[in-house]
């Protein structure tokens, strides 16, 4: 597997998502608490574009009439028929047995470049090795 740099980290701050293209794929970086999560940004559903829509928390019921919301923010909605999909995992909640969005491994790491000195003299542009 090949690694491609995305994005600063700091681009992308702790519940937001900046949407790439990698490779010709729509990918979705996710920051949830400082973890980054990708998504293939199309919904196994019905083909949305899934990252795009909105981020929730996830809605719990024991007995009907009684709810609550754990995980904020670690949710994404489809935009067409909002599927949810747990952004960590990409498991569907509405088919979790079968539905799956795609996801990809991320890293965060120190990006080391190469560099070499320019200086200007008259006109002309002298790069030293």
């Amino acid at each position: 597997m090949a690694k491609h740099v995305v994005a600063r980290a700091s681009e992308i701050p702790p519940g937001h998502r900046k949407i790439v293209s990698v490779r010709g794929r729509e990918i979705g970086i996710f920051n949830l608490g400082g973890e980054f999560f990708a998504l293939f940004n199309r919904c196994p559903h019905q083909g949305a574009a899934l990252c795009t829509g909105e981020i929730v928390s996830r809605l719990e019921s024991t007995i009907p009439g009684d709810y609550r919301l754990s995980r904020p923010g670690e949710m994404l909605r489809c935009p067409w028929h909002c599927w949810e999909f747990d952004i960590r995992t990409g498991q569907s909640w509405c088919e979790p047995n079968s539905v799956h969005a795609r996801t990809f491994p991320v890293t965060t790491e120190p990006l080391a470049a190469e560099t070499v000195d320019v200086t200007i003299a008259e006109r002309y542009v002298v790069v030293i090795l």
